[in-house]
């Protein structure tokens, strides 16, 4: 079994998706290990985003992950990481299959509804931003 971590970013959060994306992790098996709603703030936003720290896009991905709640998850199943990621689709929605999410629900490049981490090392580096409280990455709770 994998873990990753999927956010549902503040235009999937206004828009009133989280359900819908849910189902779209549920339907495929996935089981949501951990889950809540917060807002992050510019450090969060800065840590999870510090690959991009430099480029020209940067402020505007800190202003856009810190301008509503968002949903952070942590789901788990068979090949979770390569799975949540195909369910996303590309970040850009005309590229972005037609029955992934963002294929479905995406209208913009930049806001693109879901982030989920694309490796193991990012899940666990992510993982300790969004969920500082869990301590043992063998116990989850529902938060």
């Amino acid at each position: 079994m994998e873990r990753t971590l999927v956010l549902i970013k503040p235009d999937g959060v206004k828009r009133g998706l989280i359900g819908k994306i849910l189902d779209y992790y549920e339907d495929k098996s996935l089981e949501i290990v951990a889950l809540k709603m917060i807002t992050a703030t510019k450090d969060t936003a800065k840590d999870h985003y510090g690959e991009h720290e430099g480029k020209e896009y940067f402020e505007e991905l800190i202003n856009y992950i810190t301008e509503g709640r968002i949903c952070a998850i942590i789901l788990m199943g068979e090949k979770a990481i390569d799975l949540v990621r195909k369910l996303n689709g590309n970040k850009d929605p005309v590229k972005a299959e037609l029955g992934s999410i963002r294929g479905k629900f995406t209208i913009d490049k930049t806001q693109n509804l879901v982030h989920a981490s694309d490796s193991i090392d990012s899940v666990e580096r992510e993982i300790r931003i969004w969920f500082p409280e869990l301590t043992s990455k063998d116990k989850y709770e529902v938060i």
